[in-house]
């Protein structure tokens, strides 16, 4: 071992001399193994399969907000505490007369331990993000309790799911409901008061706008077409007012003796000659400013006339009544005229006040704008979140006559708690096996460690090697007959 390496002979070598050595320790182990474990406490593994069924109904979504493995967690905490296994502790008088010297905290710790849950992970080629199932494993002394522990674990799984899903979709279902009633409360204020705004702003909301345009360009066109019409009526009833004035002075003068026609006839002449001179020459011209000038005093003379013929004492009605009828038709017409003008006037107000409404509602536009937007958003708000509700609620209800008919996410017991036939714990094979392995490293181990401390040369290389001088001799030694065994020849060196 002190050489720099190590050949294979030598490895051969030193397995004869310290073969005994090895395979002592080896046998020696691989039976302390086997002994002791037939001495350990037997421990018996009972393990049974549940599979986490989907819904039978799959369109319909689940009201349940958390997630296969949030459930089997919280039921997992729930199932393990104190309060549920006490009562199997107790039943099945799991630990014998410990039950009275040790605390029932302690007992419940140690079958919390027997117990695992582990989950089933899906399979890699399903990409299903749903839990498949999980297994319950108990590792208990006797193979029976073991059973009877695990099936009992495995019943309470199954109550406390049942229990669990029409719980939690029962406080779901009812919970929505409420929230469905405070939101449809809140969605008739919104409707209220986008109602009351429609009243107070009706003809000025966003979308009659173009309406009021519409209207306010018509009533103004109105307004221009019965202007003109009202000036019309005006003029023609100037004109008949003044033709009528004409051939009553003439009547009157008629009745009196005057014979007024010269005078009309100059009137008519001027206004004539006014007309045709305002046709060529401006209001300062003087020729104008003189024909306007005869045409006021003729003017003057005629109502000089006229008030002699009014002086004179006659009786209205019988005047009225000998009044030729061409002046009866022309006081008839002075009076539809009035009643035009009258109706014209009226509608140009009516007109004007609906022009005044509809342009203060293109005015007020842009602020009952603002405000309605707002008004209509804070409504849609509510109303998005009452569909979702009443959405939400829905499929809650659904969900819970699913649970309640046994047709939503059940556990199903694929494979039931099993008899265990032989311990789990511990396994004889595995404890024989590494009892022989550990014998056989401990004497390898000591095998090294005495060759390392071996310092004798048994070969030629040895002395070499060791004393790095060349060997000249080997000086064999001799034995007599009766010698006990064959001595190795001495190494003699220069």
């Amino acid at each position: 071992m002190l050489h720099e390496d190590i050949s294979f002979n030598d490895v051969i070598a030193i397995l004869r001399r310290r073969y005994l050595l090895i395979l002592i320790l080896a046998l020696v182990g691989g039976t302390a193994g086997y002994v002791v474990a037939h001495v350990l406490p037997k421990r018996y593994t009972s393990k049974t399969l549940v599979l986490v069924q989907q819904p039978a109904v799959a369109p319909v979504a689940s009201p349940l907000t958390d997630t296969s493995n949030e459930r089997l967690a919280a039921m997992q905490q729930q199932i393990l505490s104190r309060t549920h296994l006490e009562p199997v502790v107790r039943s099945l008088n799991l630990y014998g007369a410990d039950v009275d010297r040790v605390a029932m905290e302690e007992l419940v710790d140690r079958l919390r331990q027997a117990i695992n849950i582990s989950p089933v992970a899906p399979m890699a080629e399903t990409r299903a993000q749903n839990l498949p199932g999980f297994t319950i494993t108990v590792v208990f002394s006797d193979p029976q309790i073991a059973q009877q522990i695990c099936a009992k674990i495995t019943s309470m799984f199954l109550e406390e799911n049942q229990a669990f899903s029409q719980t939690e979709v029962k406080e779901n279902t009812d919970f929505l409901n409420k929230e469905v009633e405070e939101t449809k409360s809140k969605l008739d204020e919104q409707d209220a008061k986008l109602a009351e705004f429609q009243r107070k702003y009706l003809g000025s909301l966003p979308d009659e706008g173009q309406m009021n345009l519409n209207m306010l360009s018509g009533l103004t066109s109105q307004l221009e077409a019965n202007t003109q019409a009202l000036n019309r009526a005006q003029q023609d009833k100037s004109f008949s007012e003044s033709v009528l004035a004409q051939q009553s002075a003439a009547w009157q003068a008629s009745q009196a003796g005057q014979n007024p026609e010269t005078y009309e006839q100059q009137l008519s002449t001027l206004q004539t000659q006014l007309l045709s001179l305002q046709a060529k020459y401006t209001d300062d011209h003087p020729d104008v400013i003189k024909t306007k000038n005869d045409i006021a005093a003729l003017k003057q003379k005629i109502a000089e006339n006229e008030q002699q013929g009014k002086a004179i004492p006659t009786d209205k009605t019988l005047k009225s009544l000998n009044e030729p009828t061409q002046i009866l038709q022309l006081r008839a017409q002075v009076h539809q005229f009035d009643q035009v003008i009258k109706e014209r006037t009226q509608q140009q107000e009516d007109i004007q006040k609906q022009i005044n409404m509809y342009q203060a509602r293109v005015q007020a536009s842009p602020a009952v704008e603002q405000e309605y937007k707002l008004l209509t958003r804070d409504h849609q708000v509510v109303l998005d979140a009452y569909n979702d509700m009443v959405k939400k609620r829905d499929q809650s209800e659904v969900g819970q006559r699913l649970v309640e008919s046994q047709k939503g996410e059940q556990f199903l017991v694929l494979d039931p708690a099993n008899l265990p036939d032989s311990p789990s714990f511990p396994n004889l094979p595995l404890f024989a096996g590494g009892g022989f392995g550990a014998g056989l490293a401990l004497g390898l181990g000591l095998t090294i460690l005495l060759e390392t401390r071996d310092t004798s040369m048994r070969s030629e290389r040895d002395v070499e090697v060791v004393l790095r001088l060349p060997v000249l001799a080997m000086i064999p030694i001799i034995t007599d007959k009766v010698g006990k065994g064959k001595k190795s020849p001495s190494l003699l060196a220069s």
